[in-house]
C-alpha cells in the first residue's frame, strides 16, 4: 500500500509578490492554457495581515520578534556547524573554506539558551542546519532540549543524508519532526561530480528510511542549475508519483565563492513550463501567508511538487525566518551582509534581557527586501556553508 501525501483541496491563492495568480489549469492537445488574474499587492497585505492577527492570539509574539513593517519572525534556523562531509559546486568555493576555530562556535548549552530566548518570545519552529548538522556529535542531545521547549511546535532539520539513516530513528525519538534531505541529481556519477564526494546511494537509503519511519512528508532540496540538473527535473517529479515526498525545486543563489551566473539560473517559469508538459493535472495548493514556496499537487501522485523562488519572484513581505549562525552571529536576512554577535556578550556576562534588546534591535534594522539577484551577486555575503543552508 502507498503511504500518501495528505489530500489538500484545491486553492486559487495568489503569487505572493508578483502580480499575478495561477487561477487554474487546463490541457489540451499538448498544449497549456493557464488562466491568469491580476492582483494587488494590498490583497496580499490584507491577508499576511489577517494572518497576524491568528499568529498573536494563539501564541504571544513579542515585540523582539517585530520588524520595522510589520513582520511577525516564528522561524528560526540554527546552523550547528560549519564542517561538511560534501563539498557542493552551490555552497563551498573549490578550494575550501576557512572555518571558524571550535572554541569560537556556539556550545551545546549556549544554543539550547539562545533558543530559549526565541522561543519564549514567539518563535514556534526551529531548523538545524550547518554545514552538515548530523556531523555534529552532540546533535540528539541537541534536539532533545530543543523539542522540549515550551512553545516549540516543529522542530527540523535540513540535511544531505549521507549519515541520516543510521541516526534518523534516534533523531525521532529526540524530538525532530520534520525534514529536507538535499540531492541534486538521480544520478550516481553526477553526484560525485556536483558534490566533490561519493554517496549518491546513502542519500537515497536516508529518504527510504525517513518514509519508512513515518516522516510525510520527506522533503527533498534540488537546486536547480543549468546544464548540470535542469534535464533531471521531470524524473525528480517522478519520485513522488508512489513515495510521500515533496520535491523542492530551488533557484540558484548567490553566495560568496560559488561562482554564481544569471546564466546558471533557471527561473522558476522555465522550470515549471517543463513539469506542466510532462504533468498537465499539476495545481496550486493553498500556501500558508509565510510559506517560502510555491506548493502543488499532481493527479494520481502521493508526494507533492514545490517550487522556491528566490531569485525571480522573491517572498519577502511574507518572511518570518531568523537565522542564527554556528559561531554566534545573528543574521535577519540570507541576503543581506549584517549580522550582530550573540556569542560575545552572551560570554560576557548578558543577561536574558540584553540579548533581547540586541535581537530586537537587528530585527528592527531588517529591510522590506532583498537587493535583488544581480546586486546580491555583487555583494559581499558569506559562503553558504558558513551561513548554514
Amino acid at each position: 500500500m502507498r503511504r500518501c501525501f495528505s489530500k489538500i483541496t484545491d486553492c486559487h491563492l495568489g503569487f505572493k509578490n508578483s502580480n499575478f495568480f495561477l487561477v487554474g489549469s487546463e490541457v489540451g492537445s499538448g498544449s497549456v492554457t493557464r488562466t491568469i488574474a491580476t492582483t494587488s499587492e494590498r490583497s496580499f497585505s490584507t491577508s499576511y495581515a489577517a494572518h497576524q492577527v491568528d499568529q498573536t492570539k494563539d501564541n504571544p509574539v513579542s515585540d523582539m520578534l517585530i520588524d520595522s513593517f510589520g513582520r511577525l519572525h516564528t522561524y528560526l534556523r540554527i546552523s550547528l556547524t560549519e564542517r561538511c562531509n560534501l563539498r557542493c559546486q552551490y555552497c563551498m568555493p573549490s578550494e575550501g573554506v576557512e572555518l571558524t576555530p571550535k572554541p569560537q562556535l556556539l556550545s551545546q548549552s549556549e544554543i539550547v539558551r539562545l533558543a530559549g530566548l526565541f522561543v519564549s518570545a514567539g518563535v514556534n519552529k526551529i531548523r538545524l542546519t550547518g554545514g552538515e548538522p548530523t556531523v555534529r556529535n552532540d546533535i540528539e542531545e541537541i534536539c532533545l532540549q530543543l523539542s522540549s521547549l515550551k512553545g516549540l511546535k516543529n522542530l527540523a532539520i535540513t540535511t544531505n543524508g549521507i549519515t541520516l539513516a543510521k541516526k534518523l530513528p534516534k533523531l525521532k525519538e529526540c524530538g525532530l519532526n520534520s525534514l529536507n534531505i538535499s540531492l541534486d541529481t538521480l544520478v550516481p556519477a553526477k553526484f560525485e561530480f556536483l558534490t566533490r564526494r561519493k554517496g549518491h546511494e546513502r542519500v537515497m537509503k536516508s529518504i527510504d528510511t525517513a518514509i519508512e519511519i513515518g516522516y510525510n512528508p520527506v522533503k527533498v532540496n534540488c537546486v536547480v542549475m543549468r546544464g548540470l540538473n535542469d534535464d533531471e527535473i521531470c524524473d525528480f517529479v517522478e519520485l513522488t508519483r508512489e513515495k510521500p515526498i515533496n520535491v523542492r525545486f530551488i533557484e540558484f543563489m548567490p553566495f560568496d565563492g560559488n561562482v554564481w551566473n544569471v546564466k546558471k539560473l533557471v527561473p522558476y517559469a522555465e522550470v515549471m513550463d517543463k513539469v506542466v508538459k510532462r504533468f498537465p493535472s499539476i495545481k496550486r495548493m493553498q500556501d500558508h501567508p509565510t510559506e517560502t514556496a510555491k506548493n502543488f499537487t499532481i493527479d494520481g501522485h502521493c508526494g507533492s511538487v514545490s517550487f522556491i523562488t528566490s531569485m525571480t519572484e522573491h517572498f519577502c513581505s511574507g518572511c518570518n525566518r531568523l537565522r542564527l549562525l554556528a559561531d554566534g552571529n545573528f543574521k535577519v536576512c540570507l541576503f543581506g551582509p549584517s549580522e550582530v554577535s550573540l556569542r560575545d556578550p552572551l560570554r560576557s556576562g548578558a543577561d536574558d534581557e540584553a540579548l533581547r534588546e540586541i535581537i530586537g534591535a537587528a530585527v528592527k534594522r531588517k529591510k522590506a527586501a532583498h537587493a535583488g539577484m544581480l546586486d546580491i551577486a555583487k555583494t559581499a555575503n558569506r559562503p553558504m556553508i558558513h551561513i548554514g543552508g
